[in-house]
């Protein structure tokens, strides 16, 4: 069995919208995609020392009729042009709107626990970065430590409890890969 673990890798685990771009309210409109700055290259970082870049997000506008899901496609495909490398290893996502119950919505984890399986990734050694409490429950559930990023919905939230509480808050998605590489053990190149 030991050798099944070590083969498992890192990997940290990315709300979308709101942590890795501005927040637009269903974003259906590739043309109004814009990175956080300095995101491609703390995911670059990240990628250099090992760890997988996971894409995880709700998309309850789909199922509220409110975009397509050839429209979250074209988003998507915009978001990782201006990534500018292949840094994402895979992304998720669920068309779900609530009440609607659903083992892939967060704050369920089922899109990382399907991201596990098929990538083989030690949840353990793994991060869940979010602006929402539903990402820090999502990561809590799946066994991966959290960071809550300040920017999209996490402006709204400073300062308010989060329950569960991460295990750290971070400015934004640089400074969230910093806390990362500070916190981490090591990690093979």
């Amino acid at each position: 069995m030991s050798e099944h673990v070590s083969m498992l890798r890192p990997a940290v685990f990315l709300d979308r919208d709101g942590t890795l771009m501005e927040e637009v309210h269903y974003c259906a409109d590739p043309a109004l995609v814009r990175l956080f700055p300095g995101t491609g290259s703390a995911l670059r970082e990240l990628t250099a020392r090992g760890y997988l870049c996971v894409i995880i997000t709700n998309q309850s506008g789909i199922g509220r009729g409110l975009l397509t899901e050839a429209q979250y496609h074209a988003v998507q495909a915009e978001l990782l042009r201006q990534l500018e490398a292949e840094v994402i290893s895979a992304s998720y996502f669920c068309p779900d709107a609530p009440p609607t119950p659903s083992p892939r919505r967060k704050p369920e984890p089922g899109m990382v626990l399907e991201a596990a399986r098929d990538l083989g990734i030690d949840l353990a050694q793994s991060w869940f970065v979010g602006d929402k409490a539903a990402d820090i429950e999502c990561g809590t559930r799946a066994g991966t430590r959290t960071i809550l990023v300040q920017t999209g919905y996490g402006t709204q939230t400073a300062g308010e409890p989060c329950q569960p509480a991460p295990n750290f808050i971070a400015k934004d998605v640089v400074a969230a890969v910093a806390l990362i590489l500070q916190n981490s053990d090591a990690i093979r190149p």
